[in-house]
């Protein structure tokens, strides 16, 4: 099969996606200074509203003066009944329509046109009464205005005294007995500041046009305009704020930066570099990070260190091993090929060195053959099949098959059930039934006791020649023997420990005045609580 070269994937670091996000969030406020139009529309029908509050004002004092002043003058267009509400009637708000999103922006307002009549002089009289009282309000509001007879010409205002407004569709509306507002383009004295481009609303002006109503009909027009408020006033109105709460958010992402690099970024690159250490076979890179950051990371690094130190000691496991296992086979390998060779070359060989010789190769074989078995074996307890649980009692009575010659005596909890099968529960005892028998012992003790609420404790203890104090610290290595001589392997104590270390369970040597005593832990069920407990 042909192989592929597999192309690497461009995936973006720890690093650039904590900048990213962090750039994100330092961007939001300057993305949002150009998404305030929802505010210039809120700022935008304020200011209709308070046109119209203002207007309402005019257009009531406007009607006063037309019903005691003027008599039965000459009025505008007759409104339906319902157009005009009754005084008792309940209030009936003007609510503001202006919608910068959905309104056009019409061209800025024209001029007055002349007419051929001019308006009457009692319309005129109050236009200019009305006027005063305008123009001391606008040096507040800043609002233009207008006040017009029932023809639509001015009567009260500036410049256009006298002309005619009613082409104006805003002004037509109110002549006919309905109130219009409208957007127009901002007509500015002056270039506009670069800020206010910022803003929709900076380039607009709102116009109100509110008729009179005297006895039904339409007496006059009050029509209004302003400029409404903008994001580039409040701003600047705010500059100093909006610099600090600027340098704030600037100073918190900093700060978030430097909790991101030190929490995640700088240990995951000390991990990192441990890594490749640990490839390269430096064992002092497996110590603890200096900082573990989050809780996490803490576990990560601990876990990755812990796997790297066993991948160490199997390694030094498999390479002492190894060596272990090609001394012990290399011993009868030569005795078998020299015997063999000293039969082939010797023709005139006797028969009893013959058999002297065929009986060297035969131990030689039978030893190859044990010490296989038990490599096959040692293997089965460092990886063996987990799970199962059993009971003591039937183990001992099968495990005392590897000594028939042994006198074996069990006390205590027999009937306590441990996490482990009886196979292996099996192969544990019989290789210390067996280690006991080689080793000249004609009795052996297992005493049984609970060690905790999940585990049991057994001792085995033989009457054999025992263990001395140079080779305590040895007889559970690998092929360590003292009776190499006459067959053993030094593998079943090897056996035993690597099968209860499996399960979770443990063996050591204690120390005993006569023969040999092992304390072995094996884990089992916790007992259940008494009910009266």
């Amino acid at each position: 099969m042909r192989s592929r070269a597999v192309r690497a994937k461009w995936r973006p670091t720890l690093g650039l996606v904590i900048f990213a996000v962090l750039a994100t969030v330092t961007a939001l406020p300057l993305v949002g200074l150009f998404m305030f139009r929802l505010y210039d529309n809120q700022l935008i029908r304020q200011t209709e509203g308070e046109l119209i509050a203002q207007g309402t004002v005019l257009a009531a004092s406007f009607a006063d003066e037309v019903a005691s002043k003027l008599g039965d003058p000459a009025l505008g267009a007759v409104l339906p009944d319902a157009a005009e509400p009754h005084p008792d009637a309940p209030d009936h708000p003007m609510p503001s329509t202006l919608d910068l999103t959905q309104d056009d922006v019409l061209p800025s307002q024209p001029d007055g046109e002349p007419v051929a009549a001019p308006p009457a002089p009692g319309f005129m009289a109050i236009g200019q009464h009305l006027a005063r009282l305008a123009a001391e309000t606008q040096k507040v509001t800043l609002t233009g205005f207008r006040i017009l007879d029932p023809a639509g010409r001015v009567i009260g205002g500036r410049e256009e005294v006298g002309l005619s407004l009613a082409g104006i569709d805003e002004v037509a509306a109110a002549l006919q007995g309905r109130y219009k507002s409208v957007l127009r383009r901002r007509l500015s004295s002056g270039p506009e500041p670069s800020l206010a481009s910022i803003s929709r609303g900076a380039h607009v002006r709102v116009f109100v046009a509110l008729p009179v109503i005297v006895q039904g009909r339409v007496a006059g027009v009050i029509y209004l305009s302003r400029t409404p408020g903008n994001i580039a006033e409040s701003l600047y109105g705010e500059r100093r704020n909006v610099a600090l709460a600027a340098l704030s958010i600037f100073l918190v992402t900093i700060a978030i930066g430097y909790v991101f690099l030190r929490t995640l970024t700088r240990p995951i690159q000390e991990l990192i570099r441990r890594t490749t250490e640990i490839q390269r076979g430096d064992r002092e890179a497996i110590r603890p990070l200096h900082h573990h950051g989050t809780k996490e990371i803490a576990h990560l690094s601990e876990s990755f260190l812990a796997m790297a130190r066993s991948l160490f000691d199997r390694s030094d496991y498999i390479s002492t091993f190894t060596a272990h296992v090609s001394h012990e086979l290399k011993s009868p390998l030569t005795s078998i090929q020299g015997a063999a060779e000293l039969l082939r070359d010797n023709a005139g060989m006797t028969e009893p060195e013959r058999n002297k010789f065929l009986g060297n190769i035969i131990g030689d074989t039978e030893r190859l053959t044990a010490l296989v078995r038990r490599l096959r074996e040692l293997a089965k307890a460092d990886n063996p099949q987990l799970g199962g649980r059993t009971r003591l009692a039937p183990v001992i009575t099968k495990a005392a098959e590897a000594g028939p010659a042994l006198a074996i005596e069990a006390t205590g909890d027999l009937a306590r059930e441990i996490e482990m099968s009886e196979e292996n529960a099996i192969i544990v005892l019989s290789h210390l039934i067996d280690n006991a028998a080689q080793h000249g012992a004609t009795t052996l003790r297992i005493g049984i006791d609970a060690a905790g609420p999940d585990h049991l404790r057994l001792r085995v203890r033989d009457n054999g020649s025992g263990v001395s104090e140079r080779n305590r610290a040895r007889i559970f290595d690998p092929l360590f023997t003292t009776r190499r001589e006459s067959g053993g392997t030094g593998m079943g104590l090897s056996i035993v420990q690597s099968m209860l270390r499996a399960h979770g369970g443990s063996i050591r040597l204690l120390d005993d005045a006569t023969g040999a005593c092992f304390e072995i832990l094996v884990p089992t069920k916790a007992e259940p609580k008494n009910a009266s407990e």
